[in-house]
C-alpha cells in the first residue's frame, strides 16, 4: 500500500469519526464530586424583588411621585407668591418693556419676596410640626394637623384684611353657605385655598390699578401732544417709555412697589 493510499484512509477515517468521541488522552482520569451552582437569571431577581416590595410600595411610590408634582402648585395657591407675581406682571405691562425685566428674574424676586413674607408661618410650621414629629414627640397625623393650622391661618387673616369674605361661600355646599353660625373651623380646605387665591388676584388687580394711573397719563399726554403736532406715523409708546422709564426711577419706583407689597400682607 502506497503512502498516498495510508494518507487517504487516515483522512476518511477521522471525518468519519462521531463529533463527540474522545481520545485515550483526552478523557478525564476523575469525574468531579460536585455539580457547579446554577446561578439565577434576571427573571428570578425581580421576581423576587417584587414580591419582597409588594403592591403597597408601589401605591406609596405613586403618591410620592403624585405629590412631589402638585407641590409647587399648592405652594404657590396657600403663600403670598399670587398677589406679588399677578402685581410684578402688571407693573412690566405698565412700563411696556416689553420682556424686561425677563421672567426669570421676576419669578425669582417673587419667590424671595414670598420666602420673607411666609417665614413666621413656616417657623411656626417647623417649630410645631415638624421638629416634634422628626424627634418623634407626635405622630404624621398630628404633625399635618399642626402646621395645616398655621397655614389654614395666614389664607384666613388675608381674607379677612382685604375683606373678601364673600368669596368663601362660592365654593361651599349650599347647606353650609346657608348655616347662620358657620365659622371658619367649618370651612374646608377644598373651598377655603379657591377662596383665598380668588381673593389674591382681586388684590393684586387693585394694586396694578393703581400702579397703572401715573403710566396711563403719560401715554395721554404724550399722544396728545405728537396729535397737536401733526406726528402721526411716530409711535406714542416709543416717546413715552424714557418718560416713564424717568418717571420710575425718580419716584424709587421699585422700592416704593416691593415695599407696598411686602406690608400689604400686614
Amino acid at each position: 500500500m502506497t503512502c498516498r493510499t495510508v494518507t487517504i484512509l487516515a483522512f476518511a477515517a477521522a471525518v468519519t469519526a462521531p463529533a463527540g468521541t474522545l481520545s485515550a488522552q483526552e478523557v478525564p482520569t476523575t469525574a468531579p464530586t460536585t455539580a457547579p451552582a446554577e446561578t439565577p437569571g434576571m427573571g428570578g431577581v425581580l421576581k423576587d424583588l417584587g414580591e419582597s416590595v409588594g403592591a403597597g410600595g408601589a401605591v406609596k411610590a405613586v403618591l410620592v411621585v403624585t405629590v412631589l408634582a402638585v407641590a409647587p402648585a399648592i405652594a404657590v395657591m396657600v403663600t403670598c407668591f399670587t398677589r406679588i407675581i399677578v402685581v410684578l406682571g402688571l407693573l412690566r405691562q405698565a412700563l411696556g418693556t416689553q420682556q424686561l425685566p425677563p421672567n426669570q428674574v421676576l419669578f425669582g424676586l417673587a419667590l424671595f419676596m414670598t420666602v420673607v413674607v411666609m417665614s413666621p408661618v413656616f417657623s411656626n410650621v417647623h417649630r410645631d410640626a415638624i421638629e416634634p414629629c422628626s424627634a418623634g414627640r407626635i405622630s404624621q397625623a398630628q404633625a399635618w394637623d399642626a402646621g395645616r393650622g398655621h397655614v389654614r391661618g395666614f389664607m384666613i387673616a388675608q381674607i379677612e384684611q382685604t375683606g373678601n369674605t364673600d368669596d368663601v361661600y362660592m365654593f361651599l355646599s349650599e347647606d353650609q353657605a346657608a348655616r347662620d353660625d358657620l365659622v371658619w373651623r367649618d370651612v374646608p380646605d377644598v373651598a377655603l385655598v379657591p377662596a383665598f387665591v380668588v381673593s389674591e388676584l382681586k388684590t393684586a388687580f387693585l394694586i396694578g390699578f393703581r400702579i397703572f394711573l401715573p403710566f396711563v397719563i403719560i401715554d395721554m399726554l404724550v399722544a396728545s401732544g405728537l396729535l397737536s403736532m401733526g406726528m402721526l406715523m411716530l409711535p406714542p409708546a416709543l416717546i413715552s417709555l424714557p418718560f416713564k422709564l424717568l418717571l420710575f426711577v425718580l419716584a424709587d419706583g421699585w422700592h416704593l412697589v416691593v415695599g407696598t407689597l411686602m406690608r400689604s400682607f400686614g
